[in-house]
């Protein structure tokens, strides 16, 4: 498996639909970078978040996740709290080739601030919106900005189709559209 350049990813894009919308170039004047880079596409966050809040008092439980957990905020810019983190989904819809894989990484402009940026990878075969988990490690409040670069996605080819992609055993998170809470 090879790291796949910009040409790949702007050719996949552009007549597999890979990323919708796609940003061609990077998008680097007054915001945080995004749009294709070097080796893979910086994601924008959108403008809805899911920011996590104590005041329920609730346990955090994978298995029987309360969604009281969250508090849902619409906005320009997301301020998470301290030692806590929001749920965010990206702007661009992805649909996964068969014989790719990602990873995903924060951007460095937030992780120097202390906001780290985690998604899983992107299994072959999935498509929806990222649910990015962004988590402020401060001690502060910390500043998100809506319709600007978050984290970046890195692809990877294999010679060979998978033999069971992610939409074949229906994983959960399939076709995802908005912010997306744990499911079992």
């Amino acid at each position: 498996m090879a790291i796949k350049p910009d040409k790949w990813i702007r050719k996949m894009a552009l007549e597999e639909d890979m990323i919708v919308p796609f940003i061609e170039n990077q998008v680097r004047e007054n915001v945080i970078s995004y749009g294709v880079s070097s080796y893979g596409y910086d994601v924008r966050i959108a403008d809805e978040y899911k920011i996590f809040t104590n005041i329920n008092s609730t346990i955090v439980d994978p298995k029987h996740f309360d969604p009281k957990s969250f508090v849902d905020f619409k906005g320009e810019v997301c301020i998470v709290p301290p030692n806590s983190f929001a749920l965010g989904r990206t702007i661009e819809y992805f649909k996964i080739p068969r014989k790719t894989m990602t990873i995903c990484v924060g951007k460095s402009t937030y992780a120097r601030c202390g906001i780290i940026t985690n998604v899983t990878p992107l299994e072959p075969g999935w498509e929806g919106y990222i649910t990015l988990e962004v988590s402020n490690t401060t001690p502060l409040p910390a500043k998100i900005y809506s319709g600007e670069g978050i984290a970046q996605i890195l692809f990877f080819e294999s010679d060979e189709e998978c033999l069971t992609s992610y939409a074949e055993k229906k994983g959960k998170y399939q076709g995802q559209t908005g912010v997306t809470l744990p499911k079992i």
